[in-house]
């Protein structure tokens, strides 16, 4: 297990070099920078204040020099200066990122629990109106564009039936107190938990199914119920476990989707997560802070894989006993 952690974590060095120079490369292709806006914005015109501020950002050096002193500033937590925030890029990034772990953990929660049960239900009743319908529901789901979904809830639960706020993370000027202020935040959390959620609960339906109709036909399954076990014992005991390996593997190929598709829906919903701060920041040419959001949500998930790793070592025995 040691052995399989440190491999992971070894891994990850060489991963978020290649991220740091693919993003670089692609910005320094970009039309523009963020001087470009800035000056704009500032009404600057005198080209010797902006070969100032050129020489003051480093813009004036070789890229290969500015990507080799980007790279030891990350090494150091130094991830730039946002000028839109007139604040260090780690300190924008991290008052962002609660919110988009929220968000995030809620989802993958909803995708876990909807998409494992639906999937166990259809594997259970196979070949029946339950199996049908859950069958549909998820090719639906997977189908329909996560921002569309989002939109239609927020007309049907929050504009048409008033249940729930449109947007946002909090109520400007709501109750006070910490259990009234988490209740606002869940409430304001729900709609786009739940668009998001449903994407990857059908992908785990879809998953769920097949792996225990898989199970279903293997050879200790028969043993079990020969041996008089009920099927509700022979699906918790035997068949739950080792279907849900397919899922984990799943889980940990999408955590990275379910960051990137944090995006859209933070936009839908005006949630004030990472996926917001990269949109800001791309529309407004602010390139350190886009740099500084791909390197740590690239670790971020580089990290998730490790933990996913860790629990198919716990899950498989096939995997320990190698």
């Amino acid at each position: 297990m040691q052995r399989i952690l440190l491999r992971r974590l070894a891994q990850i060095v060489p991963l978020l070099l290649g991220v740091i120079v693919l993003n670089f490369a692609l910005i320094q292709l970009a039309p523009g920078s963020f001087l470009d806006v800035m000056t704009a914005e500032q009404q600057v015109s005198d080209p010797v204040l902006i070969e100032r501020l050129r020489v003051l950002y480093g813009m004036d050096q070789p890229a290969i020099v500015q990507l080799g002193k980007y790279i030891w500033s990350v090494l150091t937590l130094d991830f730039g200066f946002s000028y839109r925030q007139n604040a260090p890029v780690l300190d924008v990034i991290l008052h962002h990122l609660p919110a988009t772990v929220i968000l995030m953990l809620a989802s993958i929660a909803i995708a876990l629990i909807v998409g494992v049960t639906a999937g166990v239900i259809a594997a259970v009743k196979v070949n029946t109106v339950w199996d049908n319908l859950i069958s549909l529901g998820a090719v639906f789901f997977f189908a329909a564009p996560t921002f569309w979904l989002g939109i239609m809830m927020t007309v049907l639960f929050a504009v048409k039936l008033g249940w729930l706020p449109v947007g946002g993370m909090r109520t400007i000027g709501g109750p006070g107190g910490v259990m009234a202020d988490t209740l606002d935040v869940g409430r304001h959390l729900l709609l786009p938990a739940v668009s998001l959620g449903l994407f990857y609960a059908a992908m785990y339906a879809r998953v769920m199914r097949a792996a225990m109709l898989e199970v279903f036909r293997l050879e200790f399954v028969r043993t079990a119920r020969a041996k008089g076990l009920s099927s509700a014992g022979v699906v918790i005991k035997h068949v739950l476990r080792n279907a849900l390996l397919p899922v984990v593997t799943l889980l940990g190929l999408q955590l990275g989707t379910v960051v990137g598709g944090s995006v859209v829906i933070e936009a839908v919903f005006s949630w004030p997560g990472i996926g917001s701060l990269m949109l800001d920041s791309v529309m407004s040419r602010n390139y350190p802070v886009v740099l500084g959001v791909m390197v740590l949500s690239s670790l971020i998930v580089a990290l998730a894989n490790a933990a996913v790793d860790l629990a198919y070592f716990k899950l498989d025995p096939r995997i320990r006993a190698r």
